[in-house]
């Protein structure tokens, strides 16, 4: 059994005794290392029997060690389970850490998760690790967590904006040489690459699509808050469409809802107008859900419906939803390899990147306007 490390006040004792105290093994002694305690760099030399420069330098290439000695230090990490500290190793050098910092508004949901994926897929092969963190659409949790990364010394910083941001506090990082991208909504306050998709025209490609079946009174229920930049684009594209078509814009038939249940109660409310829609366009995929939970509820067989993001099990629904699709994994690579660009020297003014949308006929948003209301 390793002998137990002695105790600050067993040392004052032996001090008090007139004897020198003892802070160390004994000679041929290793102390156990606690199930309660990660493994140092000194537990390491320790077990090799080297100091802690000497594992340093194994572990950072940066100096002169034998290949016996580089065996030994490389066998006592696996042994102990040793984790180098690379955030402290590169605040001390003055260096970058290798990780990607990533903010997005909701973890929860399956869009942003998939613009990780195509984030993740695109850095792994350059060795950079993913760091993700939700601001809940808070700007002051969004910065929180910008700053928080930033301390780790981050070789990019990536977010999708929170309604109300101010991103000027990032002007001295990007002018030092840090990349900074906006995903699916640009930034506000600096500037910096953002990629996002063609949010007005898509909405103007569902509505018209509607519109092409014969619809003249189509619902909008758009997300919340209202000045976020995606549902302000998607609104302008149904106004849009309905000018095009030389149709009125009844603000009555506009609504808006940030999660299912809302959007639920936002369809029951529009379908109970004296002069109901016979159409709805959904602006979210979470907007979606609630509008097919309301009709599914009604047996609401008659209205016909077209969401903005495919949602999962799309073409299980009956009759299967019409979707004007995003891309998101595509607005992922493309974001990170913007970003990339940039860390490997790209001085370029910065741009906004658009990833195209694309319109899914499945079913739902073909459904023709019921006969009394044709008449």
């Amino acid at each position: 059994m390793c002998p137990r490390r002695p105790s600050a006040h067993h040392a004052i004792r032996r001090l008090e005794a007139g004897r020198p105290s003892r802070s160390g093994p004994r000679s041929g002694e290793r102390y156990c290392h606690s199930v309660n305690r990660r493994p140092t760099l000194a537990d390491v030399a320790r077990e090799v029997g080297v100091s802690a420069k000497t594992v340093s330098r194994v572990l950072n290439g940066d100096g002169p060690a034998s290949a016996r000695t580089r065996e030994q230090v490389l066998a006592a990490v696996a042994k102990l389970g040793f984790q180098p500290n690379l955030m402290a190793r590169n605040i001390r050098v003055g260096g970058p850490d290798t990780t990607i910092g990533l903010i997005i508004p909701d973890l929860g949901n399956p869009f942003f998760g998939t613009v990780a994926s195509g984030i993740e897929d695109t850095v792994r092969d350059r060795g950079l690790t993913l760091l993700m963190g939700s601001s809940a659409d808070d700007p002051d949790r969004e910065r929180a967590l910008a700053d928080k990364f930033l301390a780790r010394r981050i070789s990019i910083l990536m977010i999708v904006p929170s309604v109300g941001a101010d991103h000027s506090y990032l002007k001295a990082h990007r002018a030092a040489g840090l990349p900074i991208v906006f995903a699916d909504r640009p930034g506000v306050g600096l500037a910096a690459d953002s990629v996002v998709s063609t949010n007005r025209a898509g909405a103007h490609d569902g509505v018209t699509h509607l519109i092409a079946h014969g619809h003249r009174r189509i619902g909008f229920i758009g997300d919340l808050p209202t000045n976020l930049y995606t549902r302000r684009e998607r609104l302008a594209g149904y106004r849009a469409a309905l000018q095009e078509a030389g149709l009125p814009y009844h603000r009555t038939l506009v609504t808006n809802a940030h999660d299912q249940h809302e959007a639920a109660a936002a369809t029951s409310r529009l379908l109970g107008l004296a002069d109901p829609p016979t159409a709805l366009f959904a602006g979210n995929n979470i907007v979606a859900l609630g509008i097919i939970v309301e009709l599914a509820r009604g047996k609401r067989k008659d209205i016909a419906v077209v969401a903005f993001d495919d949602v999962p099990l799309a073409e299980a629904l009956e009759p299967a939803l019409t979707v004007v699709a995003q891309n998101p994994e595509e607005i992922g690579r493309t974001a990170a390899t913007a970003a990339l660009a940039r860390l490997d020297g790209d001085r370029s003014r910065a741009r906004t990147i658009t990833v195209p949308t694309r319109l899914i006929v499945r079913g739902s948003g073909e459904r023709p306007v019921p006969a009394l209301q044709k008449a």
